[in-house]
């Protein structure tokens, strides 16, 4: 077996405690007496996608252990891949697709923010792109992550502005049984559904945690909670089972 840690929503920015928070969880996986295969950071690193923000953010998430960062929708492309990927010439507004591979694994974190929108897509170049780490991946699992969810979460604040056009997605996935399980983010909860017949997998905010309407939360006035610890996910991989666990903790 192994394990994956993942985090999402780090907003940094969006209020003065979000480089704490972020600390704190970086600070308690550094920590950890065991190793990790890969810590995977499912978008929304900026909340206004500045420079400033994204040299915080790049300090912050540095670890021992091997990381990979994906953009969301407060996120702007040209800064990312400037300041988080340290591409000094590149300025393309294309999307910021990446793969890391390890000895157990490979985990391809796709682009699924739209520039100048909230709501998300996988547009040809990334399913294109996607398809090749699939094609290429020689029998290993392959753990696809994005940021927004592709289902209803059932929170109205957030499925309006979850993954659209998900079907070219769901059958490139039906073509490769060796996604164990799709990571996102977006959705500031711990939550863990299916999608194209595979574990979707929700990582926790760590700036704030939304609430849902059987919670009093509908409208993102009265659905965010920052008082609410920061949530993180240990996805444990079973490689004679093939099955994904999920834990979730708090991190005080």
């Amino acid at each position: 077996m192994f394990v994956i840690a993942h985090l999402s929503d780090v907003h940094i920015g969006a209020t003065p405690e979000a480089v704490s928070r972020t600390e704190a969880v970086m600070r308690y996986l550094d920590a950890l007496p065991g190793e990790l295969d890969a810590v995977l950071v499912t978008g929304d690193i900026a909340d206004h996608g500045r420079a400033e923000e994204y040299e915080t953010a790049a300090k912050l998430l540095a670890s021992r252990h091997a990381v990979l960062i994906g953009p969301g929708n407060h996120d702007v492309r040209a800064e990312f891949r400037r300041v988080l990927l340290g591409d000094q010439g590149e300025r393309s507004t294309r999307p910021v697709n990446q793969v890391l591979r390890t000895p157990n694994a490979i985990y391809a974190m796709c682009d699924s923010s739209i520039p100048g929108e909230d709501a998300g897509r996988l547009d040809d170049e990334t399913l294109g792109w996607l398809g090749g780490v699939l094609a290429g991946s020689g029998g290993l699992p392959v753990f696809v992550a994005f940021h927004h969810p592709p289902v209803q979460l059932h929170g109205p604040a957030i499925d309006g502005i979850r993954l659209h056009e998900t079907g070219r997605l769901e059958a490139l996935l039906a073509e490769h049984p060796n996604v164990p399980a799709v990571l996102v983010g977006h959705a500031h909860t711990a939550a863990v559904t299916t999608f194209a017949g595979r574990p979707l997998l929700v990582g926790g905010g760590v700036v704030s945690t939304l609430t849902w309407p059987w919670e009093g939360g509908v409208t993102f006035d009265d659905c965010i909670d920052y008082a609410l610890p920061p949530l993180i996910a240990f996805h444990v991989f079973d490689e004679n089972a093939g099955r994904v666990t999920t834990h979730y903790r708090v991190v005080p």
